[in-house]
């Protein structure tokens, strides 16, 4: 337990110690360096054609200033209710700015809390009578003090603000977790989608099931393992995708995450850069098959492919 211990604070160490680097350098110099050593081969910037070269790509040079209320955890709620209403969206108990404001005896039972800005950092609260309430702000705290910007570059999160939210905790009765169907999605048309399994199974790491946009299974892995027993269609499936295509029409590309709770649809998140766009496809020949759904914005007056 000790050497674990020690084992984690150093690692805790060379984390920031990283972050802190990322400050003072150049997007556009450092993300090829990132690049090989997380994909296994060198990006092009020049002409991008595999689709972890084309997040990279759309890091460094599509910054529309929507990106940056679409990926603010509290912010994006207005914004997709007005586009599929407000049925669709998890409740929020409470915002705050700072983690001392936080007054856990006005919060229900169960709730989750997330901060506004960040990708990580999340409390899980089942049952307030076990719920340890100093390091749920020891987790708050770290995620708060930190820009998620400079983890990989992903430039939506640069200038959103740090606050948390409180939300309503959601569960589906028959499976009991709350499982989120992951749409890739390319200028308002839906190509793929995703399903993470096995997450709350103690001691079981999560497992990654990719479908078409029919909902067949797709011959590959990319970061975990596929599940043992593949996951059903969702009930909501069809209108999920419609929903999906509103969501991200004119946007070059993005994930939008649904859950489905007891048959009903709600909005989870958009992310603008899977995996941080540089997780491996095995087989590799995936990476090449999304890359030619992404066609790249205009820059300096040229359309790219």
């Amino acid at each position: 337990m000790k050497n674990n211990k020690i084992k984690k604070y150093i690692l805790d160490i060379l984390e920031w110690k990283e972050y802190y680097k990322r400050h003072f350098v150049n997007p556009e110099k450092y993300i090829p360096r990132l690049f090989y050593s997380r994909a296994g081969y060198t990006l092009n910037l020049d002409n991008p054609q595999t689709f972890n070269e084309k997040l990279q790509w759309l890091k460094l040079y599509d910054h529309n200033p929507l990106y940056t209320t679409l990926v603010d955890k509290y912010e994006v709620k207005k914004y997709v209710a007005d586009k599929i209403g407000n049925q669709y969206i998890i409740p929020t108990l409470e915002v705050w700015d700072d983690v001392d404001d936080i007054d856990f005896n006005k919060l229900p039972n169960q709730f989750v809390l997330k901060c506004t800005h960040d990708s990580g950092g999340l409390v899980i609260c089942k049952d307030k009578s076990n719920f340890k309430t100093n390091k749920a702000k020891k987790v708050l705290r770290k995620s708060l003090g930190r820009n998620f910007y400079y983890m990989g570059f992903e430039w939506p999160y640069k200038n959103v603000k740090p606050r948390i939210i409180a939300e309503k905790y959601m569960e589906d009765t028959k499976t009991k977790e709350l499982r989120d169907y992951k749409f890739f999605c390319f200028n308002g048309e839906v190509k793929a989608l995703f399903i993470a399994t096995e997450r709350q199974k103690e001691g079981e790491d999560v497992k990654f099931d990719f479908f078409d946009e029919d909902f067949n299974h797709l011959p590959f892995k990319q970061g975990h393992e596929n599940a043992t027993v593949l996951p059903q269609k969702p009930l909501c499936f069809d209108q999920m995708k419609k929903f999906a295509a509103i969501l991200s029409d004119g946007i070059p590309q993005v994930r939008v995450d649904f859950y489905e709770v007891d048959g009903h649809i709600y909005f989870g998140e958009m992310t603008f850069f899977h995996h941080g766009g540089w997780t491996k496809f095995d087989p590799e020949e995936w990476d090449t098959i999304f890359g030619k759904w992404v066609t790249l914005p205009l820059r300096d007056g040229n359309v790219n492919s």
